[in-house]
């Protein structure tokens, strides 16, 4: 292709508003432009790269035996999957089955720095599998998870597996990145906030011996956590956090450690469903005959109690008495009441790995992709025994746009864009330094001729131009060679730069896109 004729509308400052670095780079380089919030246009340049990952995506599900379809836009593709699928397959016989689809979609999405649901652009390569069982399914998640990881090495973009509501999810770290995640010290545990597990801080001073019972105290006025701390001159490690939950099925009792919160999704796991809210004050009166403040366990038998393992072996501690402005002292959660222990709090500072006892350290990410478990309901199949089951369906994602922004964010320097050659929008830029020379017009010509007969994706730069606006545009938009055409011509050579390194190499003009093709069949 011909630069002359390309719009890629590069900018030499960064764009004003409070745009992510990555998003802001992009825009520099004439790849985005905004739409609306999380909304972009995505130009030529970005249309390239996002060809080019698709296209590695489609080989490496090809190689699994995917096939790929275009199935109806729905709100979820896995049920429009499922859907096809319950009429067409009938028999044992034919599963297993892995489709995938390249699908745009606009969901909104939870961005836990605003703290508000927004509209997020996605472009997916979206992959369904149906098996006759869950150990076909779990076969095929693995198998699924290897050709992401896969895809995102040869995209180059570094990324960490973790756990997530989903079965896995497919992170990259990122300073603007809306997803939370908790990761071991060696990068060898990875997990969303929501469903990271940890062995906790140790509590501040250690529990007092013996065994008295347990003894109620007047606090007048104590209400929260921090407040019953300072009355009682104890760090809130030695207290039990009451909270009343309400489901579908009724109220629940929810212990913690005094410094620790609860985690809404991990509750919901516990109780199977996801309708749990916080008691209002009239009905936690009606249940315990006292304000929330003076809560605590013992005595109660109007609701079942879950308490963390925080609070596992622990005694000698402080709880709401069920009384407004009393608590009690010396209560052991193994002796004084009647509870099952359940992982129900949000990983906090502190928290060490529970596989390698490694600190945790919290960061942002941007989420990838996703591979989880689908319910098919009326989805029948007949067995080897001719009877009728229920398959076991998979649905996975990675959102090419997402990588995009990554893969950005991680290749690039103080001049613009550094993507790999995999992705890049261009392998090699041919740059005449004056294309009113003739002599190295003809030149650059004929090497760009040579580029694409060698199968390599070139572009010229033919625009009338100085030769340091070329470079910097270049730079700019990430093309990883290029091969400029200026006075060594005259000596019949011409300089190879690759991008990453700046390093020039004179190479015979004759032999350019060979030398060229040699380097990248050796890189």
């Amino acid at each position: 292709m011909r630069w002359s004729s390309l719009f890629i509308p590069t900018l030499r400052e960064s764009p004003a508003g409070a745009l992510a670095p990555a998003l802001a780079l992009m825009v520099r380089a004439g790849y985005i432009r905004p739409s609306s919030h999380g909304i972009y246009h995505f130009l030529a340049p970005a249309q390239r790269v996002i060809g080019k990952i698709q296209a590695i995506a489609r080989r490496q599900m090809e190689a699994i035996g995917a096939q790929e379809v275009s199935l109806v836009s729905s709100v979820e593709p896995a049920a429009t999957a499922g859907a096809v699928a319950s009429g067409e397959l009938r028999s044992y016989k034919q599963m297993p089955q892995i489709w995938f689809q390249f699908q745009t979609s606009y969901p909104e999405l939870y961005d836990r720095k605003a703290g508000q649901r927004r509209r997020r652009q996605q472009v997916n390569i979206e992959s369904f599998s149906f098996d006759m069982d869950a150990a076909g399914r779990e076969a095929a998640a693995r198998r699924q998870s290897e050709t992401f990881s896969r895809v995102l090495d040869l995209c180059q973009v570094a990324c960490l597996v973790a756990q997530g509501d989903a079965s896995v999810e497919f992170v990259a770290e990122s300073e603007s990145g809306t997803e939370q995640i908790v990761v071991a010290g060696d990068g060898g545990y990875a997990a969303t906030l929501e469903m990271a597990v940890s062995l906790p801080a140790p509590p501040s001073i250690a529990d007092p011996d013996g065994e008295p019972a347990p003894e109620p105290f007047h606090t007048p006025g104590v209400k929260t956590i921090a407040e019953l701390s300072a009355f009682a001159a104890l760090p809130e490690t030695s207290l039990i956090k009451s909270l009343v939950m309400v489901c579908g099925s009724g109220p629940v009792m929810v212990l913690l450690r005094g410094d620790h919160a609860l985690n809404e999704t991990k509750l919901a796991r516990v109780l199977g469903r996801d309708d749990a809210r916080a008691a209002f004050p009239d009905e936690i009166r009606g249940w315990l005959g006292a304000d929330a403040g003076s809560l605590g366990p013992l005595g109660v038998t109007s609701m079942p109690i879950l308490a963390d393992l925080a609070l596992e072996g622990r005694r000698n501690m402080i709880s709401g008495a069920n009384r407004d402005d009393y608590h009690l002292r010396h209560v052991s959660p193994d002796r004084d009441f009647h509870h099952t222990y359940h992982d129900l709090r949000q990983v906090a500072e502190g928290d060490r790995c529970r596989q390698t006892g490694r600190p945790l350290r919290f960061a942002s990410a941007i989420q990838l992709g996703s591979i989880r478990h689908v319910d098919c309901p009326g989805f029948r199949v007949r067995n080897h025994e001719g009877s009728e089951v229920q398959p076991a369906m998979g649905a996975a994602r990675l959102d090419i746009r997402a990588i995009l922004r990554a893969a950005v964010e991680q290749h690039c320097d103080n001049d613009g864009i550094v993507l790999p050659e995999t992705i890049a929008p261009f392998t090699v830029v041919i740059t005449p330094a004056n294309i009113a020379d003739e002599a190295q017009r003809c030149a650059a010509e004929s090497i760009y001729r040579d580029c694409l007969r060698v199968g390599l994706d070139a572009l010229l730069d033919d625009r009338d131009e100085r030769p340091g606006v070329k470079f910097k545009d270049a730079d700019l938009i990430g093309i990883p060679f290029r091969i400029t055409v200026g006075k060594k011509l005259l000596a019949g050579a011409v300089e190879l730069v690759r991008r990453r390194e700046r390093s020039p190499t004179e190479i015979p003009v004759s032999q350019a896109a060979e030398k060229l093709k040699e380097q990248l069949g050796a890189s």
